[in-house]
């Protein structure tokens, strides 16, 4: 529950904010699409750290892969949902700016693992 329990609660959210008709203007000078990156950049980092046990710092790629397609599945139905919200509609820059964010998201902490990883086996050898 621990690990799985923020994935469904974050996407419970996501449900909820595509629910509505008309949603507020995204804070500051943030666009859609920078809100979309971000938002879906949130579900890949709480889904990696499920499907990584919690260890972010030893995600390794398939990991990473499988955070970003939960991610894109998910905004998937997302933008399909859309489509019974008056006022709403599927848009594919936005499933687009999801993918994109959730790639980012999973690749920097994979990348941040590698990183990690090296380090510790260098100054193992040191």
């Amino acid at each position: 529950m621990s690990l799985w329990g923020p994935v469904v609660a974050y996407m419970a959210l996501i449900f909820l904010l595509s629910s509505m008709t008309g949603l507020p203007a995204p804070p500051g000078r943030l666009g859609d699409k920078s809100a979309h990156l971000l938002e879906y950049a949130g579900l890949a980092l709480l889904t990696l750290r499920a499907l990584a046990m919690g260890r972010l710092g030893d995600v390794r790629l398939p990991a990473a892969i499988g955070a970003v397609a939960i991610a894109l599945a998910y905004g998937l139905t997302d933008e399909i949902h859309q489509l019974f919200v008056a006022g709403r509609q599927f848009d594919v820059r936005d499933l687009a700016a999801d993918a994109i964010g959730a790639g980012i998201a999973a690749a920097a902490v994979w990348t941040w693992g590698i990183i990690r990883r090296s380090s510790g086996s260098a100054s193992r050898r040191a």
